[in-house]
């Protein structure tokens, strides 16, 4: 099993950047594929990006392609979400998820959960 803490999160104002950090313990960290996704409120959870073990392959979500960039520090235990360019609409509560077999961007997929870091744009 692998536990994970999300941090970073906070309140900034439209066109800044946030850097959010999801640190892991427990199992080996490398092992697992990781993606993040986020939730606003009254709406579904919805997928922003993932990246694979070594760190080589990341995706996606058409919604944050070109503004945000995961990457991971294996050596760290820690995946990372740059995220620049901010707009109100990706206000939400950002978790991060480790996935024991292959990648991708279902929810229902992933194994382990972090508890969520909130993200707030302001106009």
């Amino acid at each position: 099993q692998v536990q994970l803490v999300e941090s970073g999160g906070g309140l900034v104002q439209a066109g800044d950047s946030l850097k959010l950090s999801c640190a892991a313990s427990g199992d080996t960290f490398s092992s697992y594929a990781m993606g993040w996704f986020r939730q606003a409120p009254g709406k579904e959870r919805e997928f922003v990006a993932a990246i694979d073990w070594s760190g080589d392959s990341t995706f996606y979500a058409d919604s944050v392609e070109g503004r945000f960039t995961t990457s991971r520090d294996n050596a760290k235990n820690t995946v990372y979400l740059q995220m620049n360019s901010l707009k109100p609409e990706d206000t939400a509560v950002y978790t991060c998820a480790a996935i024991v077999f292959g990648i991708s961007s279902k929810w229902f997929e992933y194994d382990y959960w972090g508890q969520g870091t909130q993200v707030t744009v302001s106009s």
